[in-house]
């Protein structure tokens, strides 16, 4: 995603069917406020001189609502993220797997409600005399119903639907009470843990709950409270910075939802000419860039893919080498601004994201041109096929750009207003979902309340999904550092590679590997405060590891298992995976030799950032 989903037509028809369920009401009201706050705290400054009390703190904690609520509505329509994608396994192996899932959601809900407890007991305020434990109390509350429904889903594979109901119950309820002897510090065999949780991984359950169950065993192995697990969502969900997520989520989908990437693949294709190249580079920056604006390579796929191919078959273009290039191209928006993981990358790393945004640009340009020049695709040869002698002319470029001229300001509204300081992250993701939700539903006329709901929808349920990967993975990571494994690894590291461009490239392979084995944002929250002390000790800014890191998790996007946009283009395209994979070999080997050049050349992703603080 990246891990991000979208609606099939199944899912569609079953979300008309059931059009307001709770889990998604009350996310998606969530949603809205987070929306809707910034922009009040914006106007009220200038003209009442104060704003909403507690305000950022208020976003944070509706930004906890959304991610539980939204977990439970991404569990219901088959969103949350697997080891083979976003749909459920079934059979056997899937039973055993969601009844896995099912208990430890059940020890998860039990550690969450200590959690709750013990803020209740400290009386801690929010806003307006709102107590935190209010806020907090969806933790136990969304995690018991995760362990409802994922007990569920492990009864169906029985086809008994009493058994399923049972299991339902059952199931959460064993994992609370064998969570209370764990907190009694009962030995725990920890090596038959890991291979269970393996082998539920393998069958299909869901990533947070392997996440979260090594943390929960690592905790109790050490005779630690297993509320450091919740404590740790609870801690990266009400983050200052992470509101701008799900905003800038709900603005990329509100655009994918209408017209703009017809009306933007106009603008492209008119810079760059109809013909082969013109086409193949206009469907290269396209994806990139709607990548980044939309939060994921995956929507990127399902959005344009239907647009792009065409048009290149169109042009001749041999459609194999179409479907590899659209489905590597959407993995290379990671670099730009508002891309969800490099926001995601500068939170944890501590870096500003104003820098991070500005630090990404060359590097991305950098990716795109790696991957047309030495993946192939603009070679000679490629266009095997004649182009029919109706292909479509050159759009005037003017024409072109005065239609797409909303959609084109988009990023500028984004990047612009935080850039500038004149708006907190968060207040930037809310300006540019307005704009979007504005431009699209009053300028374009195109975006029905209908279609509003559906990417409210698709919004939470994205970053629901997301945020459970988030707070299970940074309870690992957090395990690990007091254990001391970040310090352990730079002292043996430094002393088996002691070359700074050896290390840059072992550490490029390395996240090749862990990019195809990890989701993203598991792959940020555990690598990132493990790596980078490693890599400041080899002397590599922060940002520039940051761009290295991204660069490389790129490359994850087009590797199985963990390869996303894989699954997401043979569902698109209707072809094996198989065949997709190769068809994106080539891309692999370029992204890897970008990778390296901009590991080689740090001025590529610091020279700009230096500009500007310079100013």
């Amino acid at each position: 995603m990246s891990t991000v989903s979208t609606l099939t037509a199944s899912e569609n028809a079953a979300a008309t069917r059931r059009r307001w369920p709770i889990d998604s009401v009350v996310a998606g009201g969530a949603l809205v406020l987070m929306l809707l706050i910034p922009l009040v705290e914006m106007a009220a400054r200038p003209l009442l001189g104060h704003g909403i009390s507690n305000a950022p703190v208020l976003v944070q904690h509706l930004g906890l609502v959304l991610a539980m609520f939204g977990a439970v509505a991404a569990e219901r329509t088959g969103h949350l993220t697997t080891l083979a994608g976003n749909a459920p396994t079934t059979g056997w192996r899937g039973g055993l797997a969601s009844a896995s899932a099912a208990l430890l959601c059940g020890v998860l809900a039990y550690a969450s409600a200590q959690l709750v407890e013990s803020e209740r007991s400290a009386g801690h305020a929010l806003a307006y005399g709102m107590p935190v434990w209010a806020f907090q109390a969806v933790l136990p509350l969304g995690f018991a119903w995760l362990g409802l429904r994922l007990g569920r889903r492990a009864g169906m594979a029985s086809g008994h639907r009493a058994l399923a109901w049972v299991a339902a119950v059952v199931l959460p309820l064993v994992g609370a009470a064998v969570s209370g002897r764990l907190d009694g510090e009962l030995p725990l065999p920890l090596p038959v843990v890991v291979v269970w949780l393996v082998l539920a991984l393998l069958g299909g359950a869901p990533i947070f709950t392997v996440l979260g169950g090594l943390a929960l065993a690592l905790f109790a192995h050490e005779g630690q409270p297993l509320a450091s697990v919740p404590l740790s969502h609870y801690q990266i969900t009400v983050n200052p910075s992470l509101p701008a997520l799900p905003l800038f989520t709900l603005a990329g989908l509100i655009l994918a939802r209408t017209g703009a990437a017809g009306r933007l693949g106009q603008v492209f294709v008119a810079l760059f000419g109809p013909g082969v190249r013109g086409t193949v580079i206009a469907a290269a920056v396209m994806c990139s860039g709607f990548t980044a604006v939309t939060g994921g390579s995956g929507v990127t796929i399902l959005a344009l893919g239907g647009l792009l191919l065409p048009l290149l078959n169109k042009t001749g273009y041999p459609e194999r080498r179409g479907i590899g290039l659209v489905t590597s191209a959407s993995a290379l928006g990671v670099l730009l601004a508002p891309s969800v993981p490099l926001i995601l990358y500068a939170i944890i790393a501590r870096v500003p994201i104003n820098t991070m945004f500005l630090a990404g640009l060359v590097p991305a340009v950098v990716m795109v041109a790696c991957l047309l020049v030495f993946g192939g695709f603009l070679r000679a040869g490629a266009n095997k096929t004649a182009p029919p002698p109706d292909a479509a002319p050159r759009p005037a470029l003017g024409a072109a750009l005065w239609r797409a001229k909303w959609e084109l300001l988009a990023p500028v509204v984004a990047v612009g207003s935080l850039v500038s300081g004149l708006a907190t992250p968060t207040e930037s993701a809310a300006l540019t979902a307005a704009y979007a939700l504005l431009t699209q539903s009053l300028a374009h006329r195109e975006l029905s309340v209908r279609g509003l709901g559906a990417a409210l929808a698709l919004s939470v349920q994205v970053i629901g999904g997301v945020m459970l990967i988030l707070g299970m993975a940074l309870g690992l990571t957090n395990y690990l550092i007091d254990a001391g494994i970040p310090d352990a690894a730079t002292e043996w590291v430094q002393q088996v590679i002691p070359n700074r461009y050896l290390f840059l490239l072992v550490l490029s392979l390395f996240l090749l590997l862990a990019g195809a084995l990890m989701e993203i944002f598991a792959a940020l929250v555990v690598l990132v405060p493990l790596l980078l002390p490693v890599a400041q000790s080899y002397g590599i800014d922060p940002v520039h590891f940051g761009v290295i890191f991204l660069a490389a998790m790129e490359m994850g996007f087009l590797c199985p298992p963990a390869g996303m946009n894989l699954y997401f283009a043979s569902a698109m395209f209707g072809r094996p995976m198989r065949e997709v994979a190769r068809a994106v070999v080539p891309a692999v080997g370029a992204i890897l030799l970008g990778t390296l050049l901009l590991s080689a050349i740090p001025a590529l992703s610091l020279a700009l950032p230096q500009w500007w603080a310079s100013r």
